[in-house]
């Protein structure tokens, strides 16, 4: 019976996630974008406690491995898609029909070119920007749009298919699994830990989208500065 609860449990949250997703589909049709954001962040805590929860009682499978994609597509492609559609895309016609139809294609391929070459890949880092933070940072930005009144649907819509495009790119993420601390700069580490969290706790909106961002577009400075680096070799 035990060893049955541990099998389910892990994809108790894959389940959870999707659910989750599908509230936020459900409340963005509603024009409760708010509330969809929300659901876009319980997703993302539900996905990755589904992961973990499989490790740490070794009940991994490739059940779990495909249902988990499965709900992805779901918490972080349709539902952002559907929060960007309902919120701006609406008013462009077909290309914000377009532009939310490719980031949910984009992020199934994204998806399943990760299943197929997880196995095979360094662990340090993911190949392309992983759905989830494309997710929460588009959900974002429309988050920041709508609050402060902006009106850089455009932009958001044009910065849509850029995470898209990152999505199934070759650009390497860092994965944060396995991180080296040099004592040397474990205090400084830890003080720009507090001070983000702080910076959390007081703008939650404005600091997720800062930091994902700033995660996003790490990919793109890093490719470019390898490029540079080989050029210049060969130069």
């Amino acid at each position: 019976m035990k060893i049955k609860l541990a099998y389910i449990l892990p994809n108790f949250f894959t389940a959870l996630s999707a659910f989750f997703g599908v509230m936020s589909i459900i409340a963005s049709s509603q024009g409760k974008f708010e509330k969809a954001f929300i659901y876009i962040i319980l997703s993302l805590i539900a996905d990755g406690l589904d992961g973990r929860v499989a490790r740490l009682t070794n009940t991994t499978s490739k059940f779990g491995v495909e249902f988990d994609s499965l709900a992805d597509i779901v918490a972080f492609g349709m539902a952002p898609a559907m929060m960007l559609f309902f919120a701006i895309g609406h008013n462009y016609g077909r290309f914000g029909a377009l532009v939310s139809g490719l980031f949910v294609v984009f992020g199934a391929i994204r998806l399943a070119r990760f299943n197929v070459t997880t196995a095979i890949n360094d662990p340090r880092y993911f190949i392309g920007l992983p759905i989830p933070t494309a997710a929460v940072v588009l959900s974002s930005w429309i988050m920041l749009d709508i609050k402060y009144q902006s009106h850089f649907d455009l932009f958001i819509l044009i910065g849509a298919v850029i995470l898209g495009i990152l999505m199934v790119s070759n650009f390497r993420y860092p994965s944060f699994k396995k991180i080296d601390f040099n004592k040397n700069l474990a205090m400084k580490i830890l003080i720009l830990i507090i001070l983000a969290a702080s910076f959390l706790y007081l703008f939650p909106t404005e600091a997720i989208a800062l930091y994902l961002t700033i995660y996003t577009f790490y990919g793109i400075y890093r490719a470019v500065k390898g490029y540079m680096k080989i050029k210049k070799t060969k130069g």
